[in-house]
């Protein structure tokens, strides 16, 4: 094939924004030729606002079944993600599925297991991961640049929502329609991004939860969580979305330096000794050991979301590596709901997170949840697409 097509499944506010990417030829080697919307208005929306040569189906199954694709982008409510992804594998079609992979850990393995089994491309969109400054954080600690890890901490609170965002959707911040609150739609970037920079998951997790303690919502708008690591490192990440003005401020700390990135910018501290050995060792008991400074500022090719699709259409036609493999996904959907597990049980949990209890809570809580009224709104949220954030 010359160009690989692609159909996209949801054509709301990012679907409709991967759209744009297609219709502006920004996407070398690939083209739209399909697009679904179970949401008839949508639908007519993204005809009217964006007229293509591209077939319309009234729901994703349809497209998949139908459609004439090599590949689809899933930007559907999370719940849908894994069977529409299963679905696309099992018709020998490539996925791109948006963030986070599932709402459940259950049902993201089911996912991957058919994605092995196709021998289909897998990919997330973990745009985060093209950001400059993220990439030269992960290269640092795998190299060993800032040695054994000790510290990680993550305050990540300029997610403000007002409550006109919560009510654009019927699905928004109900367990039933998003299985999840901040950490589900705006924080999945940041925890997939703290193990891949990591290179390690945590072994236990202790968070509290706050559920629509600053909105009119069934599901966490306020979380603080603390995180042990298999290695002894020790942690801390806290989000809201009703923090202004909000702080993005991500730090790991090691044996050897510290990387603390903020407002744009990545510092390098790299110190000129071990830092347990001269714990261990200096005379004095007020010296600090010495360290040099990098500071790098924010530059250079960021691609985000259109860097992730360009990459999904190469690999498919072969003309470079896969950047993200989908199947990673799951630590994402893991942090998540061993944090949510932990605020409803009031105890450390340890992870792996154990599948079926969390299945089984969370089914609760989406007998409870509450139809939320209104039509779903198409809001601009294009000021939180790119950056450090």
């Amino acid at each position: 094939m010359e160009k690989v097509k692609f159909g996209i499944i949801g054509v709301g506010n990012m679907g409709s924004v991967h759209l744009s990417f297609f219709r502006e030829g920004r996407i070398a080697n690939g083209v739209c030729t399909a697009i679904a919307d179970s949401n008839p208005e949508k639908l007519a929306a993204a005809k009217k606002n964006q007229p293509g040569d591209y077939a319309c189906y009234s729901s994703g199954e349809e497209l998949i079944d139908k459609a004439d694709v090599d590949a689809v982008l899933i930007a559907v409510p999370h719940y849908s993600h894994p069977p529409l992804a299963e679905r696309a594998f099992r018709r020998g079609l490539n996925v791109l599925c948006e963030k986070p992979a599932g709402v459940y850990t259950k049902q993201v393995k089911e996912m991957n297991a058919a994605a092995e089994k196709s021998g289909k491309l897998f990919t997330m969109m973990y745009n985060q991961r093209t950001n400059p400054l993220y990439k030269k954080m992960h290269d640092i600690v795998a190299e060993g640049g800032i040695g054994d890890i000790r510290r990680v901490n993550w305050l990540i609170t300029n997610w403000f929502r007002t409550q006109f965002y919560y009510d654009s959707g019927s699905w928004r911040a109900t367990w039933r329609g998003e299985g999840g609150g901040v950490l589900m739609n705006q924080c999945p970037h940041q925890l997939d991004l703290l193990q891949w920079i990591c290179g390690m998951m945590p072994s236990k997790i202790r968070a509290f939860c706050h559920f629509g303690k600053w909105h009119k919502i069934e599901t966490e708008d306020d979380v603080t969580a603390y995180l042990e690591f298999p290695n002894g490192a020790t942690g801390a990440f806290i989000t809201s979305t009703a923090d202004a003005p909000g702080t993005n401020r991500f730090e790991i700390l090691g044996s050897k330096g510290k990387l603390v990135c903020e407002k744009d910018e990545l510092t390098y501290c790299r110190l000129k000794s071990d830092l347990q050995e001269f714990l261990l060792t200096e005379e004095n008991g007020f010296a600090e050991p010495k360290y040099d400074v990098q500071i790098f500022p924010q530059e250079g090719d960021n691609p985000q979301h259109i860097g992730i699709i360009n990459n999904f259409a190469n690999a498919i036609l072969g003309k470079e590596p896969l950047y993200v493999d989908g199947r990673e996904g799951i630590h994402c959907v893991e942090l998540i709901d061993a944090m949510l597990l932990s605020a409803w049980e009031n105890a450390p949990v340890q992870l792996p997170v154990d599948d079926d209890m969390y299945f089984k809570k969370l089914s609760e809580h989406i007998a409870n949840s509450k139809v939320k009224e209104g039509k779903d709104l198409l809001i601009d949220n294009s000021s939180s697409y790119g950056g450090t954030h």
